[in-house]
């Protein structure tokens, strides 16, 4: 093996332990944003995810993502995973010249479930348990590898005459789990007690800030692997490039958030500040290897203000996303994507044309398989949990444990 080819893929499979390391920092801005009594059941929604993630992933998803001479709409090269073989039955090393097929497989397995972490904050407190799981099973399995397909497999999005172009997924990680979200959301409802008889809103504040904060520190450090293993090598101009637009984009939308809200609010809103800079983030991802350090902060900026504009529209519209995922992901992942065609290298009104096609198809085909799925399961078996249950948590009805133990209790 070549020193080339092992550098490449030790960088490689570094991104992909931050990208998996992530998955923590989901888990603690989720916990940390809801109420205490549902602490288990979403640790115990986002474990479900990147295990059964990992597995569908290497069943079905990545050769319906990556189908070769099957590329196209519903191209499928099969079934689990079959590495590329030289004519004497040796692996292959030359797969690819920035990385191996098992690395290849491994980091696009750790986006996978991103989609469905992205549904689990927005449903929080009140879905059922089995019908979230079964939602994950179809939408990761299935609805994710498909769409990508049209980019990354080099189907019919990579093929047009100006190709949509998505470096790391604004729209074909983020936006795939934003619109989920948001038909998950509608189809559910609000928790009991966000809006009163007149319909006017009520803050549930999280139990844990703090634990929130930490969560979107990890999530900006994990970053730097989605990003960073997006360029696909470890070489080293471009590498460094998008690490420092991310990172500039982060920044630039925690403060514009923190700004914008403060002027609207008259308060300094720490849970603004942390979504500002995962809007930042999201904002930058689908172009942060084309664009320049001033293209990132003007990005991260205006992430930062429509994370503010979003989650107001999402009160407004009476929905309710405890985390602000919708905000985050499915409205600054749009915008992300449409700044492609608007800042950095390949700005012009073609690549903005195919900016639109790409967003338009993608969420049009996302919003109507969520609605499907979910709606299903509704009528089938109903995807909310009792008055009950949601009003003594989910921990204590579907999990029988509470997240922190109270000694209290048991002393005589």
């Amino acid at each position: 093996m070549n020193s080339l080819l092992t550098t490449n893929n030790v960088w490689m499979m570094l991104c992909t332990a931050l990208v998996f390391f992530m998955h923590l920092g989901f888990s603690f801005l989720e916990i940390g944003l809801t109420r205490q009594k549902n602490t288990i059941n979403i640790l115990f929604k986002n474990v479900f995810i990147i295990c059964v993630g990992l597995l569908l992933y290497c069943l079905v998803g990545f050769n319906l993502m990556y189908p070769g001479d099957f590329n196209g709409w519903l191209g499928f090269a099969g079934i689990g995973l079959d590495s590329p073989k030289t004519a004497e039955g040796l692996l292959d090393l030359t797969y690819n010249e920035g990385y191996t097929y098992w690395t290849d497989f491994l980091f696009q397995g750790m986006f996978a479930a991103t989609a469905a972490t992205i549904v689990s904050g927005a449903v929080a407190e009140r879905i059922k348990l089995v019908p979230f799981m079964i939602f994950t099973i179809i939408y990761v399995g299935l609805v994710y590898p498909i769409v990508g397909s049209w980019k990354w497999g080099a189907g019919w999005l990579d093929r047009l005459e100006i190709p949509f172009y998505d470096f790391a997924g604004s729209t074909l990680v983020h936006s795939v789990g934003g619109w989920a979200a948001l038909i998950a959301v509608a189809l559910l409802g609000a928790r009991i007690g966000k809006f009163d008889e007149n319909g006017k809103l009520n803050a549930i504040p999280g139990h844990n800030i703090p634990l929130a904060a930490a969560g979107v520190l990890i999530l900006w450090l994990g970053w730097f692997g989605f990003n960073g293993g997006s360029v696909l090598s470890a070489d080293p101009g471009l590498t460094s490039l998008v690490l420092v637009t991310t990172s500039l984009a982060a920044a630039a939308g925690g403060v514009s958030c923190f700004l914008v809200s403060t002027i609207a609010y008259k308060n300094y809103d720490l849970t603004m500040f942390l979504n500002g800079i995962l809007g930042g983030l999201v904002g930058i991802t689908a172009g942060a290897d084309v664009m320049s350090p001033t293209d990132a902060i003007l990005i991260g900026s205006i992430a930062g203000a429509l994370i503010v504009a979003g989650i107001a529209l999402v009160d407004r519209l009476k929905l309710d996303d405890p985390v602000g995922a919708i905000a985050v992901h499915l409205i600054c992942g749009i915008w992300g994507t449409l700044a492609v065609g608007l800042f950095g290298s390949l700005a012009g009104v073609d690549q903005l044309i195919s900016q639109l096609i790409g967003i338009g198809t993608i969420g049009i085909t996302c919003s109507i398989a969520a609605f499907v799925i979910i709606y299903t399961i509704k009528k089938i078996s109903g995807i909310r949990v009792s008055e009950e249950e949601e009003m003594e948590g989910l921990d204590v009805h579907e999990h029988a444990m509470e997240a922190y133990f109270d000694f209290r209790k048991n002393e005589h």
